[in-house]
């Protein structure tokens, strides 16, 4: 019984986390955007979306990220035989990237912050997609566990990331018009 009480708060909190790695490279553009705009509406716009960024990053994001470490972490010494399994370590090198495009968006906030723009908004939209490749290759391995070839996973997301591509390049033409 214990494993699915941490089994739900896991959840609830990987859902927390990604709704943070999801909207913070979209403030991130609009960040970078705001930097074109003429004053006033620069600095009163900079001022909002640096507020609206620490808050979600420092009261959503990260403590939703370091809960889901810790029920996950709980639930692998609650059932032990997980990681005799080799989905399992395909999950956990998925998720130890993951953290890494955690950390890379605090690097990214913390540029920005000081007013470092290093990326263009279209970069950044891009680097917005990882997130969605990442929960949709975790939820599909954890779903379907070892029934999941390899190889048809890795088409699966090769076309996901293709539709992704697609969509955004043609959202940039509409976008444009």
């Amino acid at each position: 019984m214990t494993h699915l009480y941490l089994k739900a708060v896991h959840i609830i909190f990987i859902v927390t986390w990604f709704a943070g790695l999801f909207y913070m490279p979209r403030l991130f553009v609009y960040i970078v955007e705001s930097h074109g705009k003429p004053e006033p509406e620069k600095s009163a716009l900079l001022r909002q979306l640096n507020m609206m960024a620490s808050r979600l990053w420092y009261g959503i994001t990260w403590p939703s990220a370091i809960i889901t470490l810790g029920m996950g972490t709980a639930m692998l010494v609650n059932q032990p035989e997980w990681l005799h399994q080799g989905f399992m370590h395909i999950k956990l090198t998925l998720v130890f990237f993951l953290y890494l495009y955690h950390f890379s968006l605090q690097i990214l906030l913390n540029q920005l912050k000081k007013g470092v723009i290093r990326y263009t908004s279209q970069q950044l939209r891009f680097w917005n997609e990882v997130a969605t490749l990442f929960l949709i290759s975790i939820v599909f391995l954890i779903v379907l566990k070892n029934s999941l070839s390899m190889i048809w996973g890795l088409l699966g997301l090769l076309g996901v990331t293709a539709l992704i591509i697609t969509g955004m390049a043609l959202y940039k033409r509409l976008r444009n018009k």
